[in-house]
């Protein structure tokens, strides 16, 4: 995406591809509800192979319907044209990157902590992810995949708000956005943990954590790529994965230990303080946010909005 995505737009140009991956995630928990029968010992193969049949198509999609090269070359003619940026260099100009390859210490130290904040409410919310199926039935009672309604609403709320938050990012910047999103999956979280017993209230939560999740995610990619040269996207798309997915990792094991020695309650109180960190940690970031998009004849070809 960043490759073919002018600066002022990778906001926008995020929002579709989480937009599509949320749309990957409503077929999954259909096939959950489909597929994954009750009790016990439920049988997860056709689920499996059902998942990774779409993921094969995918990937064929891509290859066949993709020229890179040829895109970026016209991307970045267009770009050139109404003199907007197609590289990052967030805080580095064409001297700086002459003299040095290194990032300034003040881009650095944002980045350090934007990279923390992204550890952080993965941290958080795979953890919600990946418990709430037992956390449903331990603490809820609730059978089968019953589960995945909640998690349906969610991921649906994230469809609907993908391409209206990529416009309110352009409007009041990235990191306002991304706090915004952090303080409202806090709240759910917290209301989340006072309820005893399922509620169909907590749909609701759920659709607002849908919400913030998506504000969170549109926009957190863009302030890195934002704060890179242009030769180093890849390197810190890297950088971001590796980080997004070392919580991935950890979080289950952390979380994990405390449902089985101390409650399962204390799952939503655990998301809860990681988003709250988040929160603090993002509040020192000080570059990569994005500047309102001014429009030209040139640049309405990449507005997803027209």
């Amino acid at each position: 995406m960043p490759d073919l995505t002018p600066n002022s737009l990778r906001s926008k140009g995020n929002a579709i591809i989480n937009l599509m991956g949320a749309v990957g995630g409503v077929y999954a928990l259909i096939m959950i509800k489909i597929l994954v029968g009750k009790g016990d010992r439920p049988d997860y193969q056709p689920l499996f192979l059902s998942i990774g049949g779409l993921m094969i198509i995918a990937v064929a999609v891509l290859a066949i319907t993709i020229r890179e090269k040829k895109e970026a070359a016209r991307v970045a003619a267009e770009c050139e044209k109404c003199g907007m940026s197609f590289a990052g260099d967030e805080g580095i100009t064409e001297e700086t990157v002459k003299e040095t390859s290194k990032m300034p210490s003040d881009v650095k130290r944002s980045m350090t902590f934007l990279l923390a904040s992204i550890f952080l409410w993965f941290f958080a919310y795979n953890a919600v992810t990946t418990a709430f199926s037992r956390y449903t039935r331990v603490v809820w009672k609730l059978e089968g995949g019953n589960f995945a309604n909640c998690l349906m609403v969610a991921t649906v709320a994230a469809i609907l708000s993908y391409i209206p938050i990529g416009s309110i990012s352009s409007k009041i910047g990235r990191k306002k956005t991304i706090m915004g999103g952090v303080v409202l999956m806090s709240v759910c979280y917290l209301f989340a943990a006072m309820l005893p017993n399922y509620h169909p209230v907590i749909n609701v939560g759920f659709a607002l954590i849908g919400v913030g999740w998506a504000a969170i995610n549109v926009n957190s990619y863009p302030m890195i790529v934002e704060m890179s040269k242009g030769s180093d996207i890849g390197k810190f798309t890297g950088t971001y994965y590796t980080f997004s997915m070392a919580a991935q990792i950890f979080t289950p094991v952390v979380s994990g230990f405390l449902l089985e020695h101390v409650s399962y309650r204390t799952l939503f109180p655990y998301a809860f303080v990681f988003s709250i960190i988040a929160f603090l940690t993002m509040t020192q970031v000080r570059h990569g946010d994005s500047k309102p998009v001014k429009k030209a004849s040139a640049l309405e070809n990449f507005d997803v909005d027209d």
